[in-house]
């Protein structure tokens, strides 16, 4: 499995310069708010994923400073260790073991990675945007051709939408585009809705050992393509698409169902719920990460304990504790509870303590 032996950052949000080493197994962090805890988790995972989990790389600068840049070494499943380091400044640049790659998104899925964080809850309260965001993120890290098939999609919606605004639009360009859109919309939509069936009997399982069984809940997908294909729709509301200037149809119209009983559980559920259901859904990623890469994912756990009862609590690090999972990052602002449940679960793992950006081993 991958490995975060050490990290390097620099002017990255409050964090001015860090050097940290970590343990292989469970790495739990204090500190109060704002002293950096979720920035030095957003550093490991711009890492795998070549950008903040959180912002645009414009507010990831340090205050006064024009530039940032973070570097691992990590130990892989197979062969020696390797460097990734990115430095962003008016640009991007990304190397492995100091070559840098022709293209960025190549980088995409080398170390699988998975966070959760109280940001999730955008996931159930919010539109379809940020579930879209997250199947999106999943996929394109466990399978390349969805990542650039999505490229492609969207490159093509943005092309097709600057058409709809023309005061002339161009008709027969029109049609090219949608048949262009149509060959990449249907691979896209067969493995979204693949990974929906896939993703919801795990989600009941995980929701079922967190909660101790007492609700049901259910993952599903919908689009309209799964009944009719991208070209008649886009036929069929070419008028309104006209009008309105931009896409009505596609993909990006998708959206993933969350229940709880039955019910979207953005309207019935509690914090409580919602958080466990949150946690449920990133375990269920998890599996399906490790499971087609054959090793587990390194797992960032942010402020895990929030809107949480302690039995969930203990039944949640009773299960990351265990031979399943590999790496851990775990936050929270009270290093007594931190420690405290820590310490009754596993003797394998290391203590730090943020304080305005700084980090200390204890």
């Amino acid at each position: 499995m991958p490995v975060l032996r050490k990290i390097v950052v620099k002017d990255f949000r409050n964090i001015e310069l860090q050097e940290l080493e970590f343990s292989e197994k469970l790495n739990c962090i204090s500190g109060g708010n704002g002293e950096g805890k979720t920035n030095l988790l957003d550093a490991i995972w711009y890492l795998s994923m070549t950008k903040s989990a959180f912002t645009a790389d414009r507010f990831n600068f340090r205050y006064g400073t024009g530039s940032f840049a973070i570097s691992g070494c990590y130990s892989m499943p197979s062969g020696p260790d390797t460097r990734i380091a990115v430095q962003v400044g008016e640009d991007k640049k990304v190397r492995r073991d100091d070559k840098p790659y022709a293209r960025i998104s190549s980088h995409i899925g080398l170390i699988p990675i998975v966070m959760v964080s109280p940001a999730d809850v955008s996931m159930v309260s919010d539109s379809g945007d940020e579930r879209r965001r997250f199947v999106n993120t999943v996929l394109s890290q466990m399978d390349a051709a969805y990542l650039d098939g999505m490229q492609q999609y969207n490159r093509c919606l943005s092309q097709r939408n600057s058409l709809l605004k023309a005061e002339h639009p161009d008709l027969s360009l029109l049609d090219i585009l949608d048949e262009k859109m149509e060959a990449l919309a249907r691979p896209l939509c067969e493995r979204r809705e693949e990974f929906a069936k896939g993703l919801n009997p795990l989600v009941k399982r995980y929701y079922s050992q967190i909660s101790g069984g007492r609700e049901n809940v259910s993952v599903s997908y919908r689009s309209e393509l799964l009944k009719s294909s991208f070209t008649e729709l886009a036929s069929a509301r070419r008028e309104r698409d006209l009008a309105l200037g931009h896409t009505v149809s596609g993909l990006q119209r998708d959206d993933f169902s969350f229940e709880l009983d039955g019910h979207a559980i953005r309207n019935c559920g509690s914090q409580g719920q919602q958080k466990s259901f949150l946690v449920a859904l990133k375990f269920a990623q998890y599996e399906i990460m490790k499971e087609r890469a054959g090793y587990p994912p390194i797992l960032l756990l942010d402020d895990l304990f929030d809107k949480l009862d302690l039995a969930r609590v203990q039944n949640l690090l009773e299960m990351v504790a265990g031979e399943a999972f590999g790496q851990i990052f775990l936050t929270d602002s009270n290093k007594l509870r931190l420690n405290g449940i820590v310490d009754s679960i596993t003797e394998d793992r290391s203590y730090y303590e943020a304080k305005g950006g700084v980090f200390t081993r204890l």
